[in-house]
């Protein structure tokens, strides 16, 4: 039962991810073409990094069983994350001399996922 759980929080998140990049994307060639930001996968770290705070968070504080653990923590939020595009995103960036947008990338993906996940757990 665990694995089925894993599986289709994994599932639904992998597909959110997809959906919250293309969108993203498709706004920042709209608005500021040019920019190589990866803000879609920012935004799905953070929220992935509030998600998890908060399950851990209620894991532990409220007992929640494992199979929410599993469905949303394991799975959901192992498939909305991304640490490897996260990474290939970082040297891109670096590939195409713009040293100063990884930095603030890595900074933002660091400071801001510690926050969400510091503030999912205050929520949970």
């Amino acid at each position: 039962m665990t694995l089925t759980l894993i599986f289709l929080g994994g599932a639904l998140g992998s597909v959110l991810r997809y959906l919250t990049d293309r969108s993203v994307t498709g706004w920042r060639e709209r608005v500021r073409p040019g920019d190589l930001f990866p803000y879609g996968t920012l935004l799905v770290n953070v929220i992935g990094c509030f998600i998890l705070g908060v399950v851990t968070a209620g894991s532990v504080d409220a007992h929640w069983g494992g199979r929410v653990v599993a469905l949303v923590g394991t799975g959901l939020c192992g498939g909305l994350t991304t640490f490897s595009t996260f990474a290939v995103e970082s040297v891109q960036l670096r590939r195409h001399r713009r040293a100063g947008v990884m930095l603030a990338y890595l900074a933002a993906s660091l400071l801001l996922g510690i926050g969400a996940a510091q503030l999912g757990w205050l929520v949970g």
